[in-house]
């Protein structure tokens, strides 16, 4: 099982590599266009079509309750009207005040610059700042001073001021927020900021710094994170202070400024006649702002256009706006509303890279143009579904990049398939030309393993037609163990990229089984298709004469076999005795002669030992001869154990032996051995239970002391071996000249 399994994943890596080598023009491409559409993106060319398709996730998105937390009393074209002058008297803003306090708002908002008096009333509008701590006025601020508009001097020293700067990006709309800014190094919070702050004071939650980043504002379940100059898709923006990227809630709206549509309002001129209900005003925050067209103080936000209609834009108040920023602090913090947030710059780039792979493998794979579209329509709609749900749940994915680089990279491939088929079927052609002109079958496959090309000799071969043929596998055609044998080889050629040849049967249309030699090799065209190329030659034939030519020579092999074994046996009769095994007296005397030879050529001694038994006749008549011979065979294996590896020792007949001993330093050395020998043959040799016991007379002759040929050397050694019997057996004797050199 492990065996099957670490093959399956060998296959599968050989097939990833494969598919990585082939497939690394298409991933180029797809990874060109990638870049292609970041560089755009980095430039600032896809910002505009990024903030407005994410106008339209603004416009798509849910509707939302009504906000029941603010309320704006607006300065319409009517309260205009009543008062009789813009700005409106200081008299008049002191009345509304103090009217309003005594519903016990949670806080106030002065969207009204008050920096000068304006005609009577200003002492007692002076009075209300100081009698309503829970008030916030506004300024404008600006590094140039002709350009800032100062907040009123009494609530700027008790601290109820906050910044109401707008944020325009470049097509005129507003889609962040600001809240801290820093003037002459002085830091100030923004009009917005400061009223949610005042309402969540009341529901404990007071400004923390964030626990995963020190730098970021935390209030109750919300962090914002502070925008930078590339969030999103912006690229170089203002990014100043802090700013948010504000998550605007939907409105339903009934009326024709859709600022109107989240939030109670109540006119000027209402409050004025007390024709407001307590409860509008009590715990809410209350927006003092104009509306009035006539007063021009209006901004664009995503929510200002129709889906359908770019041109029925609807702008709203100033004073609706902050309504939205402080509606999304609060929001944040008590209910954890999400805020919108950007994915690291690594995470965008990754996305795009996916989608142009994606475009790209959709066409390369599928390469059927209904199917390819349909699948292609298929992800271009869930990328839009996943992008529109990250942004409810308030995260912000780049859209247009991935759609250019998905929809880009399924054209180039469209393009590139076309090219690619347009560069196979020259080549098909091409091969179909050549191959045709060749006697012996070949065939050319795909990566599919179908066939493309096929000469008239393969179809003849095969015995189907070409149009039969065509496009098809082994397995239409072939046996099982066959087409598995041909897929094997041909996977080995497409892996490796190396030409391999291999022998395989081949059955044919007629059932006719051939055996046959495919040499099967690897190419590549222009446009990067691969081929499989394989020449088939008919080995049927000379596969049953080299059979024939195997038995041939297995017969010839087992004659000179039985040759060599006579021929052994006979040479073991001619060299060796039949009884004991031993050299006989013709190979001791060719030994003996190559022996002197090889000892004269490097100036060395050689000993011959001349042996006869002693009362081996009182073996034979006593036991008979069968313990004679079985006497003889004992000794002979006791003088060859006793002698080394380059000493001969030989029998030649009854019961003399011979031993020559080759480079010996000098003849105390063949004295040595002599006396050794002695020792093994007078042990005792049991019999058929009975003991036995013989000896040996030996004669030592020595070369070059008594001789130089062998000759002489054998009569010496004869000579001294008779002495030695005449002395009293059991012993051995040199020759005179030996005794007469010592």
């Amino acid at each position: 099982m492990n065996q099957q399994l670490s093959s399956h994943l060998v296959r599968l890596v050989f097939e990833v590599k494969q598919v990585l080598s082939q497939g690394r023009r298409e991933l180029m491409i797809a990874s060109w266009i990638a870049i292609f559409v970041m560089i755009l993106r980095s430039v600032g060319l896809l910002q505009s079509l990024e903030l407005e398709t994410l106008d339209k996730f603004f416009r798509l998105r849910p509707y939302e309750l009504p906000d029941e937390r603010i309320t704006i009393v607006a300065i319409d074209e009517t309260s205009v009207r009543q008062v009789g002058s813009w700005p409106i008297p200081d008299e008049i803003i002191a009345q509304v005040l103090f009217k309003l306090k005594d519903y016990k708002p949670r806080a106030i908002g002065l969207d009204i610059y008050r920096d000068l008096p304006v005609r009577s009333g200003y002492k007692k509008l002076e009075n209300a700042y100081k009698a309503i701590p829970n008030l916030i006025g506004i300024q404008l601020l600006a590094n140039n001073k002709k350009e800032s508009v100062s907040p009123p001097a009494i609530l700027n020293e008790r601290n109820q001021v906050g910044f109401n700067n707008i944020l325009y990006d470049p097509d005129g709309k507003v889609r962040r927020s600001l809240l801290y800014s820093h003037v002459n190094n002085q830091a100030h919070e923004s009009f917005a900021l400061k009223l949610a702050l005042l309402y969540l004071k009341s529901e404990g939650i007071t400004p923390q710094t964030a626990e995963g980043n020190h730098q970021y504002l935390q209030l109750g379940k919300a962090i914002f994170t502070r925008f930078e100059s590339n969030n999103g898709g912006y690229v170089g923006a203002d990014a100043r202070g802090y700013q948010i990227l504000s998550n605007f809630p939907k409105p339903r709206c009934h009326t024709v400024s859709v600022g109107l549509c989240n939030y109670r309002h109540v006119s000027l001129a209402d409050v004025l006649a007390g024709r407001i209900s307590e409860d509008w005003i009590r715990d809410r925050i209350i927006l003092i702002g104009s509306t009035a067209p006539s007063l021009q103080d209006f901004v664009f936000i995503p929510y200002s256009s129709h889906l359908m209609d770019k041109s029925a834009a609807q702008p709203i108040a100033g004073v609706q706006l902050q309504a939205y920023f402080i509606n999304e602090l609060i929001s944040a913090a008590l209910q954890g509303r999400p805020l919108l947030k950007v994915c690291p710059d690594y995470i965008e780039n990754l996305w795009i890279f996916v989608w142009s792979f994606i475009g790209m493998v959709i066409i390369w794979q599928i390469r059927q143009l209904k199917k390819s579209i349909f699948i292609f329509l298929l992800s271009g709609f869930a990328l839009n579904l996943t992008v529109y749900l990250a942004f409810l749940g308030g995260w912000w994915i780049p859209i247009i990049p991935a759609l250019l680089t998905f929809s880009s990279s399924a054209i180039a491939m469209i393009f590139y398939i076309n090219y690619i088929q347009q560069e196979l079927k020259r080549s098909k052609d091409f091969l179909h030309q050549i191959i045709n002109a060749i006697p012996d079958p070949i065939f050319v496959k795909n990566q599919q393993h179908q066939w493309i090309v096929l000469n008239e000799a393969y179809c003849r071969f095969i015995g189907y037609s070409y149009k039969l043929l065509i496009e098809k596998l082994d397995y239409n055609f072939f046996p099982q163990h066959e087409a598995d044998i041909f897929r094997k080889q041909d996977d080995i050629v497409f892996q490796t990229q190396q030409p391999q040849e291999h022998e395989e049967e081949f059955t044919d249309a007629n059932g006719k089984t051939h055996l046959i030699a495919t040499k099967r090799s690897l190419h590549k065209d222009a446009a990067g298709n691969f081929f499989l190329v394989g020449i088939i030659r008919d080995i049927t034939q000379s596969k049953k004469i080299e059979e024939e030519l195997k038995r041939t020579a297995a017969d010839l092999f087992h004659s000179n076999y039985a040759l060599k074994l006579q021929e052994n046996h006979l040479r073991q009769l001619a060299y060796h005795d039949s009884l004991t095994g031993l050299s006989n007296r013709k190979f001791f005397l060719e030994q003996l002669d190559e022996s002197l030879n090889w000892s004269q050529t490097n100036h060395l001694m050689l000993g011959l030992l001349f042996i006869d038994l002693d009362g081996f006749k009182d073996v034979n008549d006593t036991l008979g001869h069968e313990m004679g011979d079985r006497l003889l065979v004992i000794i002979a294996q006791r003088l060859n154990n006793s002698l080394r590896t380059s000493d001969t020792v030989s029998r030649l007949g009854g019961d003399e032996f011979t031993v020559i001993l080759r480079a010996i330093s000098n003849f105390q050395v063949a004295a040595k051995v002599a006396e050794k020998l002695l020792s093994v043959i007078t042990e005792p040799i049991i019999l058929d239970g009975h003991t036995t016991t013989v000896s040996a007379s030996i004669g030592i002759s020595i070369y070059p002391i008594n001789s130089q040929n062998s000759e002489d050397l054998i009569k010496q050694a004869d000579t001294a071996m008779y002495k030695a019997k005449h002395l009293g057996k059991n012993r051995y004797e040199f020759t005179k000249t030996v005794m007469n050199a010592e």
